[in-house]
């Protein structure tokens, strides 16, 4: 089931949000009301009162700073506002609330900082479509040079709302925002430059969704929970799936990593296909992993023929070369759901559409890339506008590949071929240690190999992996992750009684709901 209450809304989405609430009885004036209510309070309830400087801009983004003013003020707050154009140039809204605003107003200028302790930044919000310049720039960065604590309304003046990027922004320590977020408060660097994230209801009725359609999304179990594979009581260790691994050499712990990975998401059987020469070290290094001797390039094939193998991967320690670029071809001429990651992807470095158009030639639509930044760039190189922002790269290749796009980082993009995108944001920094890539595509491969749809797995296995590195904390190995993965998968089902996989009743779709499911987003 998907859940809007996980919508990120870009800046013309969240404007015809506000156009569909004023239509549905809600005034524009109570409208920027009920926007700056929620910044005043937030700043109430995170400290105690401290003379407070509120920047306000030209729009609607300087009407909430205005509103934010006057209810601070009624709290008995010292404040002041600093305005960036004349107050007799203010249009609708925003001339409203300033008008009930009975202090003065002055310019808004770095000097404007002296006196102050908390700035409230009102001057541009999420639709802000060029670099910041001048006095507002100027005041800004001054403020973090002095280290003043700053909040943010809506997003950082000088953060792109749409993309997280930076033109001009400085880090603020609290960011209000109103209905939801938006996907420059989750990309980076905007997650970094936001602070804590507070996101306020306005009244904006669900029924926008009707007709306001995101397709971008905050990762989060009410995506992809109801999807996750089902343990079944007649089931048995085929029923579950079985998964295949090429196991790289001389580099072994990559594949041995990603292997355990597919096991614990609990794919029923999981094998590793090795070179004669690397079969002691698997074998040795492996108990309820099988491991599978491949003598001769033709032995894959043999291997592949097998239909019960529902799930391949190949990439972690394969290595880059002819051998890895045919293994990757027969693995995707099997037709059966497959992960491509590291080695597997670098290889087609400079010949990407050999790559594509096998992709293209499988029946079974199920195929995820999970490249990180470099491995993007091998790949997608002269493909795709790699100086576009990461929402736009992601997509772009996606739609290029026809495979689901995993595109790592700590805010990685999931993105399928038809324009749909996740966006996550619960991985911890202690995930940037060698082999957690690995292991993140072992999890892909365990979903995928039980049935779950590319998009959806890709999905579940990433905030799964980021929910089970925060279990663990500092210290984190790569190869602690496998064993992570059962309590936080008992944790989203919350009781002991049931199945690990099996997933709560779907709570029926309200009729003509636009967020029911995934269709439209799937990668078939």
């Amino acid at each position: 089931m998907l859940n809007c209450d996980t919508a990120l809304l870009n800046a013309k989405q969240m404007a015809q949000a506000d156009q569909l609430t004023v239509a549905s009885g809600i005034s524009g004036n109570a409208l920027m009301e009920n926007a700056g209510r929620p910044v005043a309070l937030a700043i109430q309830q995170r400290w105690t009162p401290r003379p407070v400087l509120v920047l306000c801009g030209p729009g609607s983004n300087g009407g909430d700073g205005f509103v934010a003013a006057r209810r601070l003020a009624e709290a008995d707050w010292p404040v002041r506002v600093a305005l960036l154009v004349p107050r007799d140039s203010l249009r609708g809204e925003a001339a409203h609330h300033a008008s009930l605003w009975r202090g003065a107003v002055e310019p808004l200028t770095p000097t404007a900082l002296d006196g102050a302790e908390l700035i409230i930044d009102a001057i541009f919000g999420a639709g802000l479509s060029r670099p910041l310049t001048g006095v507002a720039l100027q005041t800004l960065a001054a403020a973090a040079e002095r280290r003043l604590t700053i909040v943010a309304v809506d997003v950082p003046s000088g953060l792109m709302g749409d993309t997280g990027v930076n033109v001009g922004a400085v880090p603020c320590v609290l960011t209000v925002t109103c209905f939801r977020k938006k996907p420059g408060h989750l990309m980076q660097p905007g997650r970094s430059l936001c602070g804590e994230l507070v996101v306020a209801d306005i009244g904006t009725p669900g029924s926008v969704f009707e007709q306001v359609k995101p397709d971008t999304f905050e990762n989060d179990p009410r995506l992809w929970a109801d999807a996750l594979p089902q343990l079944q009581g007649a089931g048995n260790k085929y029923t579950r799936g079985h998964a295949l691994a090429w196991g790289g050499w001389p580099t072994t712990g990559a594949a041995r990593m990603a292997a355990r990975a597919a096991a614990r998401l609990g794919v029923g059987l999981t094998t590793v296909a090795v070179s004669e020469q690397a079969l002691p070290v698997y074998a040795a290094a492996l108990t309820s992993v099988m491991v599978s001797p491949v003598a001769r390039p033709e032995d894959l094939g043999q291997l592949l023929a097998d239909r019960r193998y529902t799930g391949l991967l190949i990439g972690p320690g394969a290595g880059i070369g002819p051998d890895t670029r045919a293994r990757v071809l027969a693995m995707l001429k099997a037709d059966r759901a497959t992960v491509l990651d590291a080695d597997a992807l670098s290889t087609f470095k400079g010949d990407p559409q050999t790559l594509f158009k096998a992709i293209a030639g499988k029946s079974n639509p199920a195929c995820v890339l999970t490249p990180h930044e470099g491995e993007f760039k091998r790949l997608f190189e002269g493909v795709v506008d790699l100086q576009a922002d990461k929402l736009a790269r992601a997509r772009a290749a996606a739609r290029a590949s026809g495979a689901v796009v995993l595109l790592k980082g700590s805010d990685t993009v999931i993105a399928a071929p038809d324009g749909g995108a996740i966006v996550n944001a619960n991985a911890p920094p202690t995930l940037a240690t060698a082999g957690a890539g690995d292991v993140l595509s072992g999890m892909v491969l365990g979903l995928l190999a039980q049935g779950m749809d590319a998009f959806l797995a890709a999905a579940g296995a990433v905030w799964l992996h980021g929910a089970a590195a925060a279990r663990f904390g500092p210290g984190l190995l790569a190869e602690d992750l496998p064993d992570l993965l059962p309590s936080v998968l008992q944790s989203l089902e919350g009781t002991n009684d049931k199945a690990i996989l099996s997933p709560a009743a779907p709570v029926p779709p309200a009729p003509g709901s636009f967020c029911t499911n995934l269709t439209r987003f799937r990668s078939s």
